[in-house]
């Protein structure tokens, strides 16, 4: 059985910059900039972004904080006919969530070769091994989602450079 989009171009876009500016949240706090929101019946019943930095625990990831805010909404861990969409491809990790949580469609912006597993490294959202699986889109303003992430770790690495010949300049003081 093929899955299907139930949306337009145009609400996808719209999802997608909201999930973007959830990503914005992130990088205020110094996050990786991964933003997520759930979508039921076309309002947004979930919304998180990256927080593993500022929690220290590994599953705070942006999918998982909207997923858990949906299904607190609905008062069910059953997010049928649920979308979701996140800036960037969806981890291990967060896949199976998606697919525990009964997500209909998945839609993201960038794609993660390093640990994406919703077509770079494996396609765990489209196995129909499984009891479900999700009608799976990318590339959803891609170049948005994508910039978001070069520049913060372009950024990123600049600041490392410049506070590593800081310490270096105070050593020589020393």
């Amino acid at each position: 059985m093929e899955k299907k989009s139930t949306l337009t171009n145009e609400e996808k876009e719209t999802f997608m910059r909201a999930a973007i500016e959830e990503a914005k949240k992130a990088q205020a706090l110094d996050e990786v900039p991964i933003g997520a929101v759930v979508v039921w019946n076309k309002k947004i019943i979930g919304r998180g972004y990256n927080l593993r930095e500022t929690t220290q625990d590994a599953t705070t990831h942006a999918e998982m904080m909207a997923i858990q805010e949906a299904c607190r909404q609905v008062n069910n861990f059953r997010l049928e006919e649920a979308q979701l969409f996140v800036t960037l491809e969806p981890c291990p990790m967060c896949s199976g969530a998606i697919l525990l949580s009964r997500i209909e469609e998945v839609y993201f912006g960038a794609y993660d070769p390093k640990a994406g597993a919703a077509g770079s490294l494996m396609n765990l959202l489209e196995d129909q091994r499984f009891n479900h699986w999700c009608y799976l889109e990318s590339r959803i303003l891609q170049e948005e989602c994508g910039q978001l992430l070069t520049t913060f770790f372009r950024e990123l690495r600049q600041r490392k450079k410049e506070e590593k010949a800081k310490r270096k300049e105070n050593n020589k003081k020393d």
